[in-house]
């Protein structure tokens, strides 16, 4: 079963806050800067500029921003520098894909947490669409922290997540984000569920109580008992609606106990697999709908 260490804190040194200036991407950044005051870390900042080619394959509504010159752009790159003046940073404009950019940037800056805007109408961002939306999170080596349309653009105190969920189906996948909620439960001792939403009961079952008692069972395995005295744990098994997606209840479990992060695990995308095969069925729809930031965890598992 996959346990983590109690008390061992996330070590968040280089955080990435990818924008192209849109409002979407704005709100992201009280996000950013509240993570790296708390974690004592380095906001580097990255505005991608494209290339003739990639405004192409960009949203029309995009390019009055995307398409500046370096000269007119200047403005945008002050204030955001100004912005990022409490924390230590870097402002970072690098030309080309968006994708590769970002990927590059994580690589060569260590990078441990990427922090974003999301627009609910593409489901997964303004700043990134379509594919460019797909290769990011496929490549992108760490966590990302995703804000998205319906999160408050100015977090309460600073970055205190006081209620979490952490969403599973107990795949290795799932639970490559488990240290992640553990760890920041403990960091703010804050309340930390364990939620597992089973689509519907399986035709046949002649116990449903004891399948009950065994997923709830699973659940409670999951966190070694010396996290209790750091995080409050409670385990949530819920049934999901008949034919509705996971994400709803996850969604509808979130607005009850008024969650303020959401973490997930992601399976990792290869090579040309669409966003809509691995994401939309519940993690997409969580980065469009959820009223507090959601932060996923792309699994090393390869097989």
């Amino acid at each position: 079963m996959h346990t983590v260490e109690a008390g061992k804190r996330i070590a968040l040194e280089n955080i990435l806050f990818a924008t192209d200036f849109s409002p979407c991407s704005n709100a992201a950044l009280p996000y950013a800067l509240s993570v790296a005051r708390r974690y004592g870390a380095t906001v580097h900042a990255a505005h991608v500029l494209p290339t003739n080619a990639e405004l192409v394959m960009m949203s029309p509504e995009s390019w009055p921003t995307l398409a500046e010159d370096d000269k007119r752009i200047q403005p945008y790159l002050d204030r955001l520098d100004r912005q990022l003046q409490a924390v230590p940073h870097s402002v970072l404009t690098p030309r080309g894909n968006v994708a590769n950019a970002i990927a590059r940037i994580i690589g060569e800056r260590e990078i441990d947490l990427l922090v974003l805007g999301t627009h609910g109408r593409a489901g997964v961002g303004k700043l990134m669409i379509g594919s460019v939306a797909e290769e990011v999170f496929r490549r992108a080596a760490c966590p990302v922290l995703s804000v998205g349309p319906n999160v408050s653009r100015q977090p309460n105190g600073g970055i205190q997540f006081q209620h979490i969920i952490f969403a599973t189906d107990f795949s290795k996948e799932s639970l490559a984000a488990l240290p992640y909620a553990v760890s920041l439960a403990e960091e703010d001792q804050a309340q930390l569920a364990l939620l597992h939403v089973v689509e519907q009961p399986a035709a046949g079952v002649a116990d449903l109580e004891e399948v009950k008692t065994s997923l709830l069972h699973r659940l409670r395995e999951l966190v070694p008992a010396e996290a209790e005295p750091w995080c409050r744990v409670e385990c949530v098994l819920e049934f999901g609606h008949q034919f509705a997606p996971p994400a709803d209840r996850i969604l509808e479990i979130a607005r009850e106990q008024a969650a303020d992060l959401i973490v997930l695990g992601v399976r990792p995308v290869h090579g040309k697999l669409g966003l809509t095969t691995h994401l939309a069925s519940t993690t997409a729809h969580l980065l469009a709908k959820a009223a507090c930031p959601v932060l996923t965890v792309r699994s090393d598992n390869e097989e």
